[in-house]
């Protein structure tokens, strides 16, 4: 349905959106993840059409867009900050669009109605914006957004202002909404657990280029450089030369699944796969902190003369700050990154 041709934007000069290339399929949900700066806003502002690019192309169904102005793309869009009209209530905002594209009275108020009901709120038409709470607000602009049923809806940090446990639950109903609509979704996040349970596919990119693209559990199990492997919060990343089934690292001989690239790299071991044992047993480490993170307790140890280790242990099997443990490594939880 979507498809960007080496799509660039320049602002004075520099590239914020260096060529980059990317399809994505009728009925897919992508997400397109990065830090701050990293280009994802742009890239979802020139697929609908706020922002001109300097080279490239934005092909929808096929089409390109370039003459296509804004409104005529077809597409849906919904920011962060909701951006409803407080001067008209719940049901005025979602029939919106509707109007705009001259639909009758009557197909408004049926799709209205349809559309507060599949977002949760049915009975809210006639309720003032104010008086909604965030996660409330965010259905309604949802709703706004399908109302004129979109052929792409394109999401820009859409949970971004809710409390943690709001997303984790809108997430999942987006995803379930989106999935009986058949929804075709562009959505940009710096939320990679946001993104990783929305998507079905994961575009992590850096520095206005695609870093890495693939299914959340191939981006997650095998990152495609340090830059994503850190990105996805991943600290046991070393320099190593992978010889055989061993790399060697700062932290000594660490194991490498089978048919590892060999020679000089980069190294990144989970935290599930820090194995704690006998000091006598394994590389000696000091506890230098630990952090309760509900399920498991998050360890920080550290060797003499290398660098720190994250580790991942049971609630009831963490040892105190300032023990002394070894580790031994997994070579089913370690992967040799490229680049």
């Amino acid at each position: 349905m979507l498809r960007l041709d080496a799509a660039t934007v320049r602002f004075g000069g520099r590239p914020v959106l260096d060529g980059v290339s990317l399809d994505v399929a009728s009925h897919e949900i992508v997400c397109v993840l990065g830090p701050s700066g990293s280009g994802k806003s742009t890239l979802l502002r020139a697929v609908a059409g706020l922002q001109a690019l300097d080279s490239g192309r934005v092909l929808l169904d096929g089409r390109d867009q370039a003459a296509v102005p804004a409104h005529r793309r077809g597409v849906g869009l919904m920011f962060q900050d909701h951006q409803l009209f407080p001067q008209r209530d719940v049901g005025g905002n979602v029939a919106f669009g509707l109007r705009m594209h001259g639909a009758a009275k009557g197909e408004q108020g049926a799709r209205v109605n349809e559309l507060l009901e599949l977002v949760g709120l049915p009975g809210a038409r006639s309720r003032a914006v104010a008086a909604l709470s965030g996660g409330e607000q965010q259905r309604v602009a949802l709703a706004r957004a399908l109302a004129p049923r979109p052929r792409l809806l394109m999401l820009d940090e859409p949970l971004g202002q809710l409390d943690r446990s709001l997303r984790e639950r809108l997430v999942i109903e987006l995803r379930q909404l989106f999935g009986e609509l058949g929804t075709t979704v562009l959505a940009v996040t710096h939320d990679q657990g946001e993104a990783f349970a929305l998507a079905d596919r994961v575009v992590v990119m850096r520095d206005g280029r695609i870093a890495q693209s693939g299914t959340p559990l191939e981006v997650w199990e095998r990152p495609a450089d340090e830059f994503v492997a850190r990105f996805l919060g991943f600290d046991n990343v070393v320099g190593a030369t992978v010889s055989g089934a061993v790399a060697d690292t700062p932290w000594g001989k660490v194991p490498v699944p089978d048919g590892a690239v060999q020679g000089a790299g980069t190294v990144l071991v989970r935290p599930a796969g820090v194995r704690l044992v006998a000091p006598a047993d394994g590389l000696r480490c000091a506890v230098a902190a630990r952090t309760f993170r509900g399920t498991h307790v998050a360890l920080r140890l550290q060797p003499e003369g290398a660098p720190a280790i994250e580790a991942a242990c049971g609630l009831r099997d963490a040892p105190a700050v300032g023990a002394e443990v070894g580790v031994s490594f997994d070579a089913a939880e370690t992967v040799v990154l490229g680049g």
